[in-house]
C-alpha cells in the first residue's frame, strides 16, 4: 500500500526559508558565472543588501 500526502492541506510553507533558498540559488548562479571569487560588494549586490537597507530606512 502506498501512502500519498493529501493535496492542498497539510504542507506548511516557510516563506523565510523559501526566500533564503532563492537567495542561495542567486549566489550559486553568480559564483558559477564569475571568473574569480565574488567580492563582498558583488555578494551584497546579488543579495540586494543596499535595496533592503534603503527600504528599511537604515
Amino acid at each position: 500500500m502506498m501512502h500519498v500526502a493529501p493535496v492542498g492541506g497539510t504542507a506548511v510553507q516557510d516563506h523565510v526559508a523559501l526566500a533564503e533558498i532563492e537567495l542561495c540559488g542567486e549566489l550559486i548562479i553568480a559564483a558559477s558565472a564569475a571568473q574569480e571569487r565574488l567580492s563582498l560588494e558583488s555578494i551584497d549586490e546579488v543579495l540586494k543588501v543596499a535595496e533592503e537597507r534603503d527600504a528599511s530606512g537604515g
